[in-house]
């Protein structure tokens, strides 16, 4: 059998890989042992039973607010991925989730009720009514004695001190605080003196905040015919409530600020319309001043609105002579154009170039057969007297003779053609000569 020999990082880098793949999304529930909460925020816990443990680490972006309530002996329910501390070769649990034990089934119910209320079309957003810009009056249902009241009130006083504020005390919490909440709500809608309504309460554990996840306050927050908007713990505590109202706020004083204008901003904003009026008071009366200036112009004498009636014919007596003029000269400079068109197309005086053009020719004719007459009696001239050069006359002329023979007359060109003894006829420039061959002599 062959023996895998592993480095100590190596083991511990494989060990880490196959239990993360293993174990990626686990839930447990045990108690708290060992809390530590340094200075970087981390929590370190272990979580134990009767008989294991399991060391835990929380990092501090995976931390709520409820989290900081942590201690040693907690029932807890958590959620998380298993890994390995490569450095020590701790096996350890990455929490992502922690709550206390009793919530898992109060959180299956919240569920559960939510995709019913849902489906019911409790939290559909295009049924949601808009909160009115400047409340006369605002209901405040919530404890009579928890801080969101303080937290409101303080709010209310500093931005909008105008409206008034009626309040309607429920409890917040316990067994009949969802009925009381209800019936705080339709009893605000009954009297019809507010014209938006508040539901608060500060921060607590889901089992803290039950009383606005119950199906009764949900549908009374629903069925309410002026807008609510609820403010209830903490920003990640989110209720059937919330989800229902025509408007969430994180926290009650931000409930508070939803409702109501700032009264800073209201002055801001006086003092810019003032501005504008101003600015537009300006505006229309400078606008008036230039009508009023422009009526007036037009409200001169008659005599000088008589001489621009004048001066106005004149003007338009002198463009039409202008025009008359212009239409005058135009018509000429066609006509003398027409007319030199015609000359130019007129038979006579086609007639005319084309008997000028014969004339030339036949005078070019003429002095072509001149000039070629002349050269043909010229040429004609060197032939003669080439010919004369080579006439017998001229060649006997210059003492050469010519030969025949008695018999037949044919011209003797050869010696071969006689034999001694032969007469032949000897013939000159002047007259001629018979004679017999004495003797031949062969050609050299």
């Amino acid at each position: 059998m062959t023996r895998v020999i592993y480095q100590v990082s190596e083991f511990t880098e494989q060990a880490r890989r196959l239990v993360e793949s293993e174990f990626d999304n686990v839930w447990l529930t045990g108690e708290i042992s060992n809390l530590a909460t340094p200075a970087s925020g981390h929590i370190y816990f272990s979580l134990k039973d009767k008989n294991a443990q399991v060391r835990c680490a929380m990092f501090r972006n995976r931390r709520s607010n409820r989290n900081g309530q942590l201690k040693n002996g907690d029932a807890v329910l958590l959620s998380g991925s298993a890994s390995i501390y490569e450095p020590r070769g701790d096996f350890q649990l990455i929490v992502d989730y922690i709550e206390p034990a009793g919530e898992g089934e109060l959180r299956r119910r919240f569920e559960l009720l939510k995709a019913k209320l849902a489906q019911q079309g409790l939290f559909d957003p295009k049924r949601r009514k808009a909160l009115p810009g400047m409340p006369q009056c605002i209901g405040l249902i919530t404890s009579p004695s928890g801080a969101a009241l303080h937290d409101i009130t303080v709010t209310l006083a500093r931005r909008f001190p105008l409206a008034d504020v009626v309040r309607y005390p429920v409890m917040v919490q316990g067994e009949s605080a969802c009925q009381q909440i209800a019936d705080a709500l339709d009893k605000a809608n009954n009297e019809q003196r507010c014209d938006v309504l508040i539901l608060a309460r500060g921060g607590g554990s889901l089992e803290d905040l039950w009383a606005f996840n119950e199906e009764m306050v949900a549908r009374a927050v629903h069925r309410s015919k002026i807008p609510v908007v609820v403010g209830v713990g903490h920003e990640t505590d989110v209720t059937l409530a919330d989800y229902a109202a025509d408007h969430r706020a994180a926290t009650p004083t931000a409930a508070a600020e939803a409702v109501t204008p700032d009264t800073a901003e209201i002055f801001r904003t006086l003092s810019a319309l003032r501005d504008q009026m101003h600015e537009a008071m300006g505006y229309r009366f400078r606008v008036d001043a230039q009508r009023i200036d422009s009526t007036a112009r037009r409200l001169r004498h008659p005599r000088e609105r008589l001489q621009q009636q004048v001066e106005r014919i004149r003007n338009c007596r002198q463009k039409l002579c202008d025009q008359q003029l212009n239409q005058l000269s135009r018509s000429h400079s066609e006509l003398n154009h027409t007319l030199l068109r015609l000359t130019y197309c007129s038979p006579l005086q086609k007639i005319d170039l084309l008997s000028q053009g014969l004339d030339r020719c036949k005078h070019e004719i003429k002095r072509q057969l001149t000039l070629r007459l002349r050269t043909a009696l010229w040429q004609m001239g060197q032939l003669n007297e080439k010919l004369n050069a080579l006439s017998p006359s001229a060649t006997l002329g210059r003492g050469f003779a010519i030969i025949t023979t008695d018999q037949d007359g044919s011209i003797v060109r050869s010696a071969e053609q006689l034999k001694p003894g032969q007469a032949v006829t000897a013939q000159f420039a002047r007259g001629g000569a018979v004679a017999r061959i004495e003797k031949l002599k062969k050609a050299t």
